[in-house]
């Protein structure tokens, strides 16, 4: 039997893919070559973030020590048409189950990736494109140009990693039922045991052995009354709860009436999702060890069989009807197929794709903005008449003048583009 561990749940995370290098502004200088041109590279493509599930990785705890990761920036462009070097990726490794989302500015979280296998990865955001070298501003009107792209940036992201439990087997009930102490005594797990409410916050796992074969045992956290609606651990459980192919339900013999708290348990359930109490589940009544509920063990089972259930009875403190129980839950697992709540597929919400070019009136300005012109002016001696004049011509390839007369800018006006300013 293997020793589980307690996992954490849910972390926010600020991820930024690396910059795309600059274009480089070069020329050509051989003997024997007066006119040798332009021959500026290209930078580099920025690196990706990406998420790799890893069997290794148990719980998300880094995550909540370092939360801001960078990729590599991608290397500048060289002279002789020298390419800069792609950013490194930067793998982030993650647990199995990991589910990723991005928390979007307006609030609602996207779905990223479900990473349910080993070695699934995802790129969670992508790199910054190179800019391009001077060799591509060359024309029959500009043979020596002195502009180049400076690198895009790359894309930033709050993201929410949650680790929803994957086991084959969920142990539920109300607190204190004894769903600890249960999981101690079937597996090697280790869970906190005390004599108080939420105990446990977070599942702890656990593999247990019935003959040679084994499955993965977990205590999901307990939940009270309007656990659908946040309320006590609430939505932890539930989420959880998901991703288990059956329920051992668990029920305090000493409570009043334990058929009336699994029927809450399993209202709770419904009212979350009803593919939740539609779950196989085993009925298991504990605490037998105890004389008061050995007493009424009779009339336990007979309010239990009224409503169409046949539990089992156990002691988790003394082991007695454990065995059995471990049995019937593998007997129920073979029966059974996947049944556990799958998240939905991944949801691409693609932008809209905009104009190259905007403009808008700022004052007395017409301000532009266009990504490919203002790489352009950052990478280039805006202070040089000569490169003005061939960033004029790319104002005007780019459709930049005939976003401006469509905006109602005449001759005489003021333009700004970047840290560029001009008359119109």
């Amino acid at each position: 039997m293997l020793v589980g561990g307690e996992l954490f749940d849910l972390v926010e995370i600020r991820v930024k893919a690396g910059d795309g290098g600059d274009g480089a502004i070069s020329f050509r200088h051989e003997k024997f070559v007066p006119f040798g041109g332009p021959d500026g590279g290209d930078g580099g493509d920025g690196g990706n973030v990406v998420m790799e599930a890893d069997a290794a990785i148990t719980n998300l705890l880094r995550f909540r020590r370092d939360i801001t990761y960078k990729a590599e920036r991608g290397h500048d462009g060289q002279g002789s048409k020298k390419h800069g070097k792609r950013g490194k990726d930067l793998v982030l490794r993650v647990p199995v189950g990991a589910v990723i989302s991005d928390k979007e500015q307006q609030g609602e979280d996207v779905l990223i990736a479900d990473l349910e296998q080993v070695g699934q990865s995802v790129v969670v955001t992508e790199g910054g494109k190179g800019g391009l070298g001077n060799v591509h501003f060359a024309s029959a009107t500009n043979q020596a140009p002195r502009i180049a792209q400076k690198g895009e940036p790359g894309k930033e992201k709050t993201l929410l990693l949650e680790l929803r439990l994957i086991a084959d087997v969920g142990i539920i009930g109300y607190p204190n039922v004894g769903k600890s102490t249960l999981l101690a005594t079937a597996s090697a797990a280790k869970p906190e045991i005390a004599d108080y409410a939420f105990t446990t916050r977070a599942p702890v796992v656990g593999v247990v052995e019935v003959g040679l074969d084994t499955f993965v045992l977990a205590e999901i956290p307990g939940l009270i009354e309007g656990a659908h609606l946040g309320r006590g651990l609430g939505h932890d459980f539930l989420c959880h709860a998901m991703r288990t192919r059956i329920f051992l339900h668990v029920v305090d013999g000493s409570t009043p009436s334990p058929a009336d708290d699994m029927t809450r348990v399993n209202t709770e359930l419904g009212l979350f999702d009803a593919a939740l109490a539609q779950r196989p589940q085993l009925v298991v009544v504990n605490k037998i060890d105890l004389p008061e509920v050995k007493a009424r063990l009779a009339e336990i089972i007979k309010n239990f069989r009224s409503v169409g259930i046949t539990p089992l009875v156990i002691s988790a403190v003394t082991g007695e009807g454990i065995p059995e129980l471990m049995t019937r839950t593998w007997d129920m697992l073979k029966q059974v197929g996947d049944t556990r709540k799958e998240v939905p597929e991944k949801v691409f919400r693609p932008q809209p794709r905009g104009p190259r070019v905007t403009v808008r009136k700022e004052g007395d300005a017409f301000v532009v903005e266009a990504p490919a012109l203002e790489r352009i002016i950052a990478r280039s001696d805006v202070a040089d008449a000569g490169v003005r004049w061939q960033i004029n011509q790319q104002v005007d390839r780019l459709g930049v003048n005939r976003a401006l007369k469509k905006a109602g800018a005449v001759p005489g006006d003021k333009v700004r583009c970047g840290e560029l300013e001009w008359e119109w």
